[in-house]
Order: C-alpha cells, then structure tokens, then sequence
C-alpha cells in the first residue's frame, strides 16, 4: 500500500468523525445525558485529530531534501503527540461538565432513540478503527495506528454510555449519567496519555525495544568471521523507518575493499530483519586501544568478548 492510499485512509477517518459527530451532536440534543455530550466531545476531538494527521502523515512522506537529510517521517510523533494532548484536554472537559450535571441535574429524554444514534456512530467508528489499527501496524506508521486506537477507545467508551443510558432508563437513576461521564473521561484521558507517552519516547529518539536490539546483534554476529566483533550499537526510530550506527572491529591488516564488503553483507542481513533500516558502520582497527575507549556506551550495552581486545581494557 502506497502513501496516497494511507493518506485516503485518514481521509476516511475525517469522514467518519463528521458522521459520528453529527450523530453523537443529536442524541445529546435529543437526551440531554451529559455521558453523550462527553461522547460527542470525543468525536470532535477524532475530528480535530484526523485533519492534523491527514496534514502530518502528507508531510511525512515527502522525499528527503537538503535540509531533512533523514526524512521527515518524526513529524508522525509529533500528531499523535498532539492527538493524545487534545484527547486530555477532552476527558478534562467531560469532568468539569459532569461535575456540573451532579450539581444541576437535568431529565433525560427520549434515552432510546439517543441510544440508538449512539450505536450508529459507534459502528461507524469500529470499522474505521480495525482499518486504521491493520493498516497502521502493517506499514508501521503511528498515525494510522494512533488515530485507530483512538477510535477503538471512542467505540468501546460508546459502549459504556449505550449501557448506562438503557440502565438509566429502566431504573430511573439518572445520577448514572454523570458518573458514566467520568467514567468516560477518565478512559479518553488515559488513552491520551499513552499517545503522548510514545510519542515523547519517538520524538527523544528512545532505542528499539530489547527485543528487537536482540535480534538485531544477533544478525550482525552471524555475519562476523572468527577474531572479529562491534560494539557501540545505537538505534533510534522515525516513523516506519529504523536507525542504527555501530563500530565494526576488523584487524587492522585487512584492506579496505574487504572489510567495506563485510559491512555490505552485514546490512543485506539486517534489511532481512528491518527493510527500511538504515545503517551507518564505522570500522576500525580491532587491535588499537583507542578503538575501544572511543565507545561512549560502554558500561550501558552489554560487555564486549572480542577476542584481540587490548590487555589494558579486558
């Protein structure tokens, strides 16, 4: 799938924020439950989200140039950053107005046509989301996934105020409604938090998990001969597309045409495991001792076995 086939994705999704946000505006009107104002409130913010996205995932696949030397894919980050920050902002809004329905209770009308609004949307939302979420984690791309997860969160917190309203009406304990407000507000508020949190990670440039820092040395040792070894392995991610840097230690003897095709041989390894990495391997003299003091994480990666490493730093 090409960017303009995911940009039309987002383009979905901004057309189904406008249909839930319409259908989610009547059945507040409709009611007057404070719990599908709060679910319309979310919907907005969908809609909010979806447009920021659609404008960063456009930017994010533009060509590197001269002043984006590594592309432009962390401005990913950035969206969903700014989509889990409004997400906040949203279940904030939904405790103050529940709040205030605690203090000024109002009736409820017409709970089952509103209801029945509310699934419409909320189906809506559930078939965009399981795209977004496939597409997002297929072609790793945390716009996609973000902005689906927070439709998944929307469908699944519409869920729990269809319940409470049908509660609602069978029982006629309408201080149910604000307390599946904040109920509501409290999930929409941690869902932004987890969007703000990874995308904080990606924007300091976090490592690759373990898990994939694993598989990742263990691609590189398969491909060394005996008497060699690396170390400083740095990992970073932008979007879809992975980064690494790391020392390759060579004896010092061997010609440069060689150990420039070991390091060849060594990257067709890795795209094996990661195709849109892009590796930068610095080779040095394995025997020198300043190949091994110029390490500055040594002491945070796992400790080096090379055989040939000098006396005074085994």
């Amino acid at each position: 799938m090409n960017p303009p086939r995911l940009r039309n994705l987002i383009a979905l999704s901004i057309a189904a924020a406008l249909v839930t946000l319409g259908l989610k505006s009547a059945s507040y009107l409709l009611t007057g439950s404070v719990s599908l104002l709060s679910d319309a409130l979310e919907s907005l913010i969908n809609l909010v989200a979806a447009l920021a996205a659609y404008f960063s995932f456009w930017y994010s696949s533009r060509p590197i140039d001269a002043n984006h030397t590594y592309g432009h894919e962390k401005i990913e980050y950035f969206s969903s950053g700014l989509e889990g920050a409004l997400i906040v902002v949203a279940g904030i809004g939904i405790i103050f107005a529940a709040v205030h329905r605690f203090i000024v209770p109002v009736p409820l009308e017409e709970i089952g046509l509103g209801a029945g609004l509310s699934l419409a949307a909320s189906l809506v939302n559930l078939f965009v989301a399981r795209l977004l979420i496939q597409a997002g984690r297929k072609h790793e791309s945390i716009i996609l996934e973000a902005d689906g997860q927070h439709l998944m969160s929307d469908v699944w917190t519409s869920a729990g105020v269809i319940v409470g309203l049908f509660v609602v009406k069978i029982t006629g304990w309408e201080i149910l409604d604000p307390v599946i407000a904040c109920l509501v507000a409290v999930s929409i508020a941690w869902t932004g938090y987890t969007l703000v949190r990874r995308s904080f990670n990606g924007l300091m440039d976090h490592a690759l998990p373990e898990e994939e820092q694993a598989k990742f040395r263990a691609a590189v040792q398969s491909q060394l001969p005996e008497g060699m070894q690396f170390h400083a392995l740095r990992t970073r991610q932008a979007g879809p597309r992975r980064f690494a840097d790391f020392h390759l230690l060579v004896p010092g003897s061997m010609r440069v045409r060689v150990a420039h095709d070991l390091a060849e041989k060594i990257e067709a390894a890795l795209r094996q495991l990661f195709p849109a990495l892009i590796a930068t391997i610095h080779i040095e003299p394995i025997e020198a001792e300043e190949s091994w003091n110029d390490n500055m994480l040594e002491g945070i990666e796992p400790p080096s076995t090379a055989p040939g490493k000098p006396a005074a730093n085994a």
